[in-house]
């Protein structure tokens, strides 16, 4: 697995998100993205990290940035957990996982000691101009929202 880092371009992607809409990274050039990666739609720790981005909203759209969720579930199974859970973001379905593969962010993971692969829970900050501007390692499902909300104030207020 090696993850993409600080300085580098965001590969564009095209993917359906949950509507079965063909959405493209290039898309929102322009706007900051937060495209985060995580494991599995309705799972306790994801539904946590997605309901405090939707609580967000508000902070996050007043700072010019757009919502990117993405998992290898396909769009049916995100539809779902839209609608389930009220999400007002984008969820992106990347079931054969070549996006994630993409951003270095599919491979080896180990819970309750078995091993199997599977996306690693990651954020990228991607600027206006598509470059990766923060990369966000293990996180914390309760706290992401805000440790975004925090490093988009201190370091893309007033770009």
């Amino acid at each position: 697995m090696h993850t993409l880092t600080i300085g580098t371009k965001a590969p564009d992607f095209t993917l359906e998100d949950q509507n079965a809409t063909p959405t493209s990274l290039s898309q929102f050039r322009g706007e900051v993205v937060v495209l985060y990666f995580y494991p599995k739609a309705m799972t306790p720790g994801c539904t946590v990290q997605a309901c405090s981005l939707r609580d967000s909203k508000a902070e996050l759209k007043k700072a010019g940035v757009v919502v990117l969720g993405l998992s290898p579930d396909p769009a049916k199974r995100l539809k779902k957990f839209e609608e389930r859970d009220e999400l007002n973001f984008t969820l992106l379905s990347d079931e054969d996982h070549a996006v994630a593969d993409k951003f270095g962010v599919w491979g080896l993971k180990k819970f309750m000691g078995r091993e199997y692969d599977g996306i690693h829970r990651m954020t990228f900050i991607i600027d206006k101009e598509g470059t990766i501007a923060h990369v966000m390692n293990k996180v914390a499902t309760k706290t992401h929202h805000q440790l975004v909300l925090d490093w988009i104030s201190e370091n893309l207020t007033g770009e």
